[in-house]
């Protein structure tokens, strides 16, 4: 992750704001193009699921690091975490995955996404007495693309219905709508997704609504919780007959990379408690802010401490 100007996103052609897949080869292209950066481990999922370990939730995380220095750090941070984490590592190529980020002076992030070894996340890797364990399986929309892990979320939710869990799923981002959108609309027909996040341009790309309400009212009758985040204008959430909606909360924007995963975290940590919906979004809220305060996806500041503080 490196801070840069407009002028350098133009340059190297890159999605302003948004996820781009790049292969080995990119991904050291775009290293070499970076000015002096931090190294923080990420990962969608597994940053969400940082930040409900942070707030006292018991977690494990089920995903594929390679047996390299990137992987060994991110095994590290995450077991240092609180966070169970038993994957073996993969010893064959590729190497772990990476994600280099570029951040412009509007706080804006750029994500491009080397894949690696997590897209061989067998289903064979699965522990499914911890699925069944958990009060809520958590999903992200990134590793549908790759074949081998979409096995794997597929067998994942078996497991979870078979055990009367529920479901939760990001779609992460429109490109991954584009590509899977007709997987993911089925799994909301079929019923196997209880708790739904989107922003609102996936809700647009998922529903083809553009208008906020009407994509909503696409969605609301058909999983039992939806959550929509809306950037500075905060989210909404809908879960039966009970609405709700939670305003962002004020703070300095230096790096917006997390919000989404740490909103969720906030979000699913009231979820599994039973608390309200309002409360919920709020704790989403909260910990989106403290995200985005500084960079990296992963949370600096003690945010059972902020809960007590901005809850009340």
């Amino acid at each position: 992750m490196a801070a840069c100007d407009d002028a350098t996103i133009e340059r190297l052609s890159l999605n302003k704001g948004g996820m781009t897949l790049v292969d080995a080869e990119g991904a050291a292209r775009l290293y070499d193009a970076m000015g002096p950066a931090k190294e923080i481990s990420g990962g969608s999922a597994a940053n969400t699921l940082a930040g409900l370990a942070a707030l006292g939730s018991r977690c494990a995380f089920i995903g594929q690091v390679a047996d390299d220095q990137f992987g060994k750090v991110f095994a590290h941070d995450i077991r240092a975490g609180g966070i169970d984490f038993d994957t073996p590592a993969r010893a064959a190529e590729p190497p772990t995955a990476q994600c280099l980020i570029f951040v412009t002076p509007d706080a804006q992030r750029t994500m491009n996404t080397f894949l690696g070894a997590s897209q061989y996340l067998p289903a064979a890797a699965l522990d499914e007495d911890a699925i069944a364990a958990a009060k809520i399986l958590y999903l992200e929309g990134y590793l549908w693309d790759p074949e081998e892990p979409r096995a794997a979320m597929r067998r994942a939710i078996d497991a979870a219905r078979r055990a009367e869990r529920e479901v939760a799923f990001t779609l992460s981002e429109v490109f991954v709508i584009d590509r899977h959108g007709d997987d993911f609309r089925a799994l909301i027909d079929e019923g196997l997704i209880d708790v739904l996040f989107a922003n609102h341009t996936e809700l647009a790309a998922l529903t083809g609504e553009s208008d906020l309400e009407s994509g909503i009212a696409a969605l609301a009758g058909k999983v039992p919780t939806l959550v929509v985040t809306c950037s500075a204008d905060g989210a909404v959430a809908v879960r039966g007959a009970e609405r709700a909606r939670t305003d962002a909360l004020p703070t300095r924007v230096v790096d917006t990379t997390g919000a989404g995963d740490l909103f969720a975290a906030g979000f699913l940590h009231g979820h599994v408690n039973g608390e309200p919906l309002e409360t919920c979004l709020r704790r989403g809220a909260i910990c989106a802010a403290e995200i985005i305060s500084h960079y990296g996806a992963r949370p600096e500041a003690d945010l059972r401490a902020l809960m007590a503080e901005k809850l009340g």
